[in-house]
C-alpha cells in the first residue's frame, strides 16, 4: 500500500450528519448528500466529497458515533434550505492513501497506517481523519484515506 504526504487546503463544505454505529448509516448519509449536490448541479467529475468519522468506536459508544457526509463547496455557494449544514476544516499536512472502497481495503490501510506514520517520522494530530472522494474516484469505487499528521520532532 502506498502512502504519500499531501498538504490539503482548507475545505468549506455542506454536510449531513449520521449518528450511530458506523456502517450502512454512513452510506445512507452519503447518498443523501449526493442527491442534494446533484439537485444543485454541484456533482461533477471535479467535485470533492468527504466522509468525516468524528469518533473512535473503540472509545465512543457506537450509538454516539458521528459521521458527516460532506460536499466541498465554494465560499460564495448559497444555501437555500435547512436540509444541510455548513462546516469547515483547516488544511495542513496529511498522510494520504488511495484504496479500493471496500471493508477489506479499509482494514488493510488501518493496519499499515501506524507503522507507516512512525517510519516516516509522523504522528496523528487532532484534526479529523477524512475519507476523500472525487467524481472520478467514485466511478471507479476508490477513495483516499487522509490522516492528519504532525512531525515527531
Amino acid at each position: 500500500m502506498e502512502f504519500k504526504v499531501e498538504k490539503l487546503p482548507r475545505y468549506r463544505f455542506a454536510y449531513v450528519r449520521q449518528v450511530g454505529p458506523y456502517g450502512p448509516g454512513n452510506i445512507q448519509a452519503m447518498e443523501r448528500m449526493k442527491r442534494w449536490g446533484a439537485e444543485r448541479n454541484l456533482l461533477n467529475h471535479s467535485a470533492i466529497l468527504l466522509g468525516i468519522p468524528w469518533d473512535n468506536p473503540e472509545t465512543t459508544p457506537p450509538k454516539n458515533c458521528r459521521y458527516d457526509a460532506c460536499l466541498v463547496i465554494s465560499q460564495d455557494e448559497p444555501l437555500d434550505d435547512d436540509t444541510v449544514h455548513i462546516g469547515e476544516i483547516s488544511g495542513g499536512d496529511y498522510l494520504v492513501c488511495t484504496i479500493k472502497h471496500t471493508a477489506q481495503a479499509m482494514q488493510q490501510a488501518w493496519a499499515e497506517l501506524m507503522p507507516t506514520l512512525q517510519a516516516k517520522g509522523y504522528r496523528i494530530d487532532d484534526r479529523p481523519i477524512l475519507e476523500r472522494y472525487t467524481g472520478e474516484m467514485l466511478l471507479k469505487e476508490f477513495c483516499e484515506i487522509c490522516v492528519p499528521i504532525t512531525s515527531l520532532n
